[in-house]
């Protein structure tokens, strides 16, 4: 009896003692994981200050499936929310301030406990690519906070692991974001015609899109540095696509409001007459420009249309890349002439 209870008074000191220790860890931490992904700043921003995208590539949510979580009726931005409740308890989350396409600053709570700070930052690299860091932190970390570390190895065992798998699935996540494209032949359309400055040239094929852009961007710059109105978005007029000699000949348009008479040799003003085209929208990468071309040319004799001779062949960029980071929101459109259906008949 007597050395039962020298065990007990043991056991007991041994409990004071681990209990002294866990008390003096210290009261604060920070867990901090980064990862390279090939995507612009803007996508990557844009997918985190929404809530409703996290369960995609929660890593917490992949570990406990049956994790339920509530979204608040503001999900994005300052002020958005959303809250669970797992297998280990409940949560909640708030976004707290932001830095557009740069950064964002957040709260996590666990039940009634102090909340920690989540933070983000969103460091654009070259070619398209993002550094991408996700911080946690807090210096009021409670007893049962401690105790949990203490048995994991510490906090950044314990939650760098889901940190590195989360930023893993943001970039899974992010990435098939971009891919996703759509082609839709809208049919027979009327194109208004109109004016227009542009410059041609001829090239090889493997430098069509170098060369394109180089030229429209100069057609662009003339006509904002002569302060002359612009009548809708750029597009490429293509008079010969010559594949077997690798070449394809082409004007770099820019649609203006009235005739423009220019002051250089190599930026000139056309016009288009209204025509009858068959219409089909990208929705998507450029990347994906050759399949909605050849869409649209099996679909015009496959329908009855029939070519218009030397008739304008259009591809019309909607979307401005430089205002819209994402690839899958770019627009562009395709117009083919065609002779209307009731005079081939």
């Amino acid at each position: 009896m007597k050395a039962l209870k020298y065990i007990l008074f043991l056991i007991l000191i041994l409990i004071i003692g681990f209990t002294i220790y866990i008390a003096v860890q210290p009261n604060s931490f920070e867990v901090k994981r980064s990862r390279t992904i090939h995507a612009p700043a803007e996508v990557i921003y844009n997918n985190v200050i929404d809530f409703k995208n996290w369960e995609a590539w929660s890593s917490w949510v992949e570990k406990d499936p049956e994790t339920v979580i509530t979204l608040g009726e503001q999900t994005k931005g300052i002020g958005g929310s959303y809250s669970w409740v797992d297998k280990d308890g409940k949560g909640k989350m708030k976004t707290l301030a932001t830095t557009e396409h740069t950064s964002i600053d957040q709260e996590l709570q666990f039940g009634d406990f102090e909340p920690s700070k989540v933070h983000w930052d969103f460091t654009p690299l070259e070619q398209g690519k993002t550094e991408v860091t996700w911080k946690m932190n807090s210096d009021k970390i409670p007893f049962i906070f401690k105790a949990y570390a203490l048995f994991s190895g510490g906090f950044d065992n314990m939650i760098g692991p889901d940190f590195e798998r989360g930023l893993e699935k943001l970039d899974s996540t992010v990435t098939a974001s971009m891919k996703v494209y759509s082609i839709k032949v809208d049919g027979m359309a009327q194109h208004g015609g109109g004016f227009y400055l542009y410059n041609t040239t001829s090239t090889k094929m493997d430098n069509f899109e170098t060369v394109m852009q180089d030229m429209l961007s100069k057609v662009k710059s003339y006509a904002l540095e002569n302060n002359i109105t612009t009548a809708g978005p750029p597009f490429i007029l293509y008079h010969k696509w010559d594949e077997p000699n690798n070449s394809v000949m082409f004007s770099s348009c820019v649609p203006t409001t009235a005739q423009v008479i220019t002051t250089e040799s190599d930026i000139l003003t056309g016009q288009l007459e209204p025509f009858k085209a068959i219409k089909t929208t990208l929705k998507g990468n450029y990347n994906h420009l050759k399949e909605a071309w050849q869409i649209t040319m099996d679909y015009i004799p496959k329908n009855g249309y029939e070519y218009t001779e030397q008739g304008p062949m259009l591809e019309v960029y909607v979307t401005d890349p430089t205002k819209t980071a994402n690839p899958a929101n770019w627009i562009t459109e395709i117009y083919i002439a065609v002779k209307e259906q009731e005079a081939l008949q």
